[in-house]
């Protein structure tokens, strides 16, 4: 339980009272990798934070293609955040990809916490303005960057998820089939 209470404590500071408020309105889960936490079509009624293990969220449009829209690894959040905050139904699915410890803090308890502790409507606006950044620098890459440079950035960036995310999707994540993800991993080696 620390780690969700570092991650919030990171950006406002918690009382001991507020962080037992908040473990009090937290549900912590233990899943297996390709376990379905939210399909497409549901209304999403989770955040997802991950304590361990690797989740994702994608999309399949209409030829069946995946299109990986976020990884969520230790300390992450992850969600439907359409479907979250309009109570519709939404069109990601969350997926575990290795075996994970996730804490859900469900909409009715997120709002209750916004009421009972302020400051954690700053928290969750700040996580949102992050993470629309995150998106905006993503679509700006995928408009202006090769598919090479694409790949070196979410190495940097995401250098402990290299080793345990199959090629296929990361190549889903940088916009390319992963038959073209393949050659050009394989033309990068040899240069």
């Amino acid at each position: 339980m620390a780690l969700i209470l570092d991650n919030i404590s990171k950006i406002v500071l918690l009382t001991d009272e507020e962080k037992a408020l908040i473990l009090s309105k937290i549900e912590v889960q233990h899943y297996k990798a390709k376990t379905i936490l939210l399909q497409a079509g549901e209304v999403c009624k989770h955040s997802y934070f991950v304590n361990s293990g690797i989740l994702r969220s994608f999309n399949i449009n209409d030829n069946i293609v995946e299109h990986v829209l976020h990884f969520a690894c230790e300390g992450w959040w992850i969600g439907d955040m359409y479907s979250l905050l309009s109570q519709k139904p939404g069109n990601l699915f969350v997926e575990v990809i290795e075996d994970a410890e996730v804490v859900l803090l469900s909409k009715e308890n997120q709002e209750l916490l916004y009421h009972e502790i302020p400051k954690l409507e700053r928290f969750f606006r700040i996580l949102t303005e992050n993470s629309l950044v995150a998106h905006q620098e993503r679509l700006m890459d995928n408009l202006s960057l090769s598919a090479e440079e694409r790949f070196e950035k979410f190495c940097s960036k995401y250098p402990t998820l290299i080793q345990h995310v199959p090629q296929k999707q990361i190549a889903s994540y940088i916009g390319v089939t992963p038959e073209f993800f393949s050659k050009m991993k394989a033309k990068m080696l040899r240069k």
